[in-house]
Order: C-alpha cells, then structure tokens, then sequence
C-alpha cells in the first residue's frame, strides 16, 4: 500500500495503484470539491515534491507518481509523454473525473499537455509549470547543461527532495530523459481547447521566456505568469507566489 505523503494529517484519503496498458502509477486522493487539481511531477520526481504546495491549495487534490518514480513501479517499457497521458486519463476515468485542472511540472507539462490534447473529456483547465522541452534545446546535453545552471541557484529544499527523488528514479533514468527530449509539445498545444496557464520562474533555464511565449500563442486560451526570484523548483521551495497564482487561475474558471 503507498504511503501518505500530500494529505493532511486526519483527513480522509484514498491511495492505491492504478494499472493500464501494461504501466501502473499511484496516487493520493484527497480533500473535496468540483475540479480537482491534478499533479503531474516532473523527471525523477514523485508527488511527494508538492507537500508544500498541497498546504496552500484547499479543495481536492489528486497526487500521482507515474510509472517508475516515486512510489510508482517501474513499467516494463519506458512510457512515451503520449503513453503517460492515456494512462493518466484512463485512471481519471475510473474516478468519474470530467473536469480536472491538470498541473504538471517539468516532464509533468508535457504528459498534462497531452492528457488535454488526447482526452479532453477529462479536463476543464492546464497548468504548465516550467514547462519544457524547450524546441531550441532538444538534446540531452543541453538539457543537463541548464538542470545544472538551475541547481546552482537553488534552494537547499529543491536540492534536498531532488536528490532524494532522483534516486528512487531507478536505473532507468536516461531513458526516461531520451523520451521526454524526443517528445515533441508543441504538437500538442494547438490541440488543447481548455484555459491554460503558463507560469514560469523568472530564473528558470530549463523555460525559457522565448519558449514560454512560444506556448502561450500555440495554445488559443493560454495566459502567463512569471515568479520572481524563482528557478525551475518554483512549485517546490516558497511555494507562497506560485500557489496564489494557481489559486487565481482556478478561482477564476
């Protein structure tokens, strides 16, 4: 049975594991209300990295691990961003969910991207956060270059719980990053019909502005928000500005 790790002490919460297409992911389901907020976590993470974020939200919350991160088992293949969102939908499914704000973060705005573009049955909004693979930087070692860039200006928390996270990663790892840089978003964009919210750190290499920009106008009803002061981790460490702004974005749907 997963653990409990986003659901506040005393709450009622439904953990499990969902299994489709040959892949299975957990989750943690929590809290009530109409649009429940979907978190999609970003490469060699799990939803343990939005326990600070989950504090500031209200409402229901659904935390997944996708298949092989976090407490999620390692599928037999490594899934493509378009593999993780049928499964993904698939378990939203199951749930009787047809109007959930997807948040994804890093790789996690990718597969949301995806979800929304393949099932939009499933989906009332998007929230992309530090959204990658910017089209410019499709290589690993660019990639690497701005985690690397990103890291050095980091908080202690963002380190602490990514590396802790990249561990449980498993041996797996470069190819899960192969398939999220072969992976092609802005394919995607075009495709998603819901209100879309792009928020960027304002230090964050891994999203660029260009490419930011580049999102907003792919999609036909995005808006975007900037977090001063923030890099990559913005959904992860002082969470306070980027969680107001969520808040907003939902608010105001």
């Amino acid at each position: 049975m997963p653990e409990r790790l986003l659901a506040p002490e005393g709450s009622r919460v439904q953990l499990g594991e969902f299994d489709h297409g040959g892949a299975t992911l957990v989750f943690e389901d929590f809290g009530s209300g109409t649009r429940p907020v979907v978190l999609l976590h970003g490469i060699g993470m799990g939803r343990s990295v939005y326990i600070d974020l989950v504090q500031r939200l209200g409402g229901r919350v659904i935390g997944i691990d996708l298949p092989g991160f976090g407490e999620a088992p390692e599928p037999r293949r490594t899934l493509t961003m378009e593999r993780h969102a049928d499964l993904v939908a698939a378990f939203l499914r199951s749930r009787e969910v047809a109007d959930a704000v997807v948040l994804g973060h890093s790789m996690g705005s990718q597969v949301a991207a995806e979800v929304a573009a393949r099932h939009p049955d499933v989906v009332s909004a998007l929230i992309l956060a530090g959204p990658t693979v910017d089209s410019t930087a499709r290589t690993i070692r660019v990639q690497a270059g701005y985690l690397l860039r990103d890291l050095l200006g980091e908080r202690p928390t963002v380190l602490w719980r990514g590396a802790r996270e990249y561990l449980r990663g498993g041996p797996h790892l470069i190819r899960k990053m192969r398939a999220t840089i072969v992976h092609e978003p802005e394919k995607a964009y075009p495709r998603v019909q819901v209100p879309t919210l792009v928020l960027r750190g304002q230090r964050d290499p891994l999203a660029p502005m260009t490419w930011c920009h580049e999102i907003v106008e792919l999609v036909p009803d995005a808006r975007f928000e900037e977090i001063p002061d923030h890099g990559h981790g913005t959904l992860i460490s002082d969470v306070g500005p980027a969680a107001e702004k969520i808040r907003d974005f939902v608010g105001g749907l």
